[in-house]
């Protein structure tokens, strides 16, 4: 299993992004896929995880409404696009997968994280 994150970068407040986790070793119905951030000095929190047997999605509450998790099984690949950015969004940014059960953190496998950075 191996998950590579990418799409991370600087963008001024009200911005998008969209990151991306491609996965090899499974495709996407066999796992759930999460996103998962950390901000320095704070701890994990869990941001959205898109179900591996039936796509159903899962937000954070401060996200709902601007970010949007979603997966190509052509590519292998499930993308969080984050619209409306703000500074409080700024964190490493990590894909990993497993169930996707509350609070959205406890993953078996996890990919490399990709740095978000809100900020005028």
């Amino acid at each position: 299993v191996q998950l590579q994150a990418s799409g991370g970068g600087l963008v001024q407040p009200g911005g998008s992004l969209r990151l991306s986790c491609a996965a090899s070793g499974f495709t996407l119905d066999d796992s759930g896929i999460g996103w998962v951030r950390q901000a320095p000095g704070k701890e994990r929190e869990g941001v959205s995880c898109i179900d591996g047997s039936d796509g159903t999605t899962y937000y954070t509450n401060s996200v709902k409404g601007r970010f949007t998790i979603s997966r190509d099984y052509a590519k292998n690949t499930v993308y969080l696009q984050m619209n409306s950015l703000k500074p409080e969004d700024t964190a490493v940014y990590y894909c990993a997968a497993g169930l996707c059960h509350a609070p959205l953190t406890d993953f078996d496998s996890w990919g490399q994280g990709t740095q978000v950075t809100v900020s005028s």
